[in-house]
């Protein structure tokens, strides 16, 4: 606990009001990848309590549009469209397609994580399959030269989560921000430009 409190970013966090350090590792990610832009059109799955939401409202401003999908409350932010629910859900899948208003996004993010068992090979599997699941919508609701960021644990599972990336993009980049803790086996992949369904 104590070092959580003295953690930089943290106290940044808490100075610059987003409501967790995460706000960091996309702040970092879109500003070495140039992910961020004026007028974009995002969702972010898995979106509570909303730092990352935070970050997209602001960079994609009035222009834009993003959407944020998670289980859990996201409190309101302006610029921001709220829907709580599974995205898995054909009923929650309408709801974000409606808010989209038949646009095809620039940009989707995933900070997912499951709710951990503490039993670490369920916990590998759990987390890995939302990276699939958040792949397939991104697949769906993609435009061409759209980007996926997804945050993964290396472990079980990741090489092939990884060649799954590599098959759906052009291109695939890991990023490890400064702003994940040290001993953390999290990192961020970065897919860009769908390549064109086979078959």
């Amino acid at each position: 606990m104590q070092a959580h409190v003295r953690d930089p970013y943290v106290q940044q966090a808490k100075k610059s009001g987003y409501r967790s350090r995460a706000a960091f590792k996309l702040i970092e990610i879109a500003a070495r990848d140039r992910l961020l832009r004026s007028g974009m059109a995002v969702v972010d799955l898995g979106a509570a309590p909303g730092s990352w939401s935070q970050v997209l409202a602001e960079r994609v401003g009035p222009a834009g549009r993003v959407v944020a999908v998670d289980l859990l409350d996201v409190a309101p932010i302006s610029g921001l469209t709220v829907i709580r629910g599974d995205f898995r859900e054909a009923a929650v899948l309408g709801q974000v397609e409606a808010a989209l208003g038949g646009v095809r996004l620039d940009l989707v993010v995933s900070d997912m994580a499951p709710n951990l068992s503490g039993v670490s090979a369920t916990d590998q599997a759990r987390s890995v399959h939302l990276c699939e699941l958040a792949l397939d919508f991104a697949q769906a609701h993609l435009k061409p030269e759209g980007a996926f960021l997804v945050k993964v644990f290396q472990g079980a599972g990741y090489s092939g989560f990884l060649a799954a990336m590599r098959s759906a993009f052009v291109s695939v980049a890991s990023r490890k921000p400064g702003a994940s803790r040290g001993r953390s086996s999290e990192m961020y992949l970065l897919g860009r430009r769908l390549k064109p369904a086979s078959g």
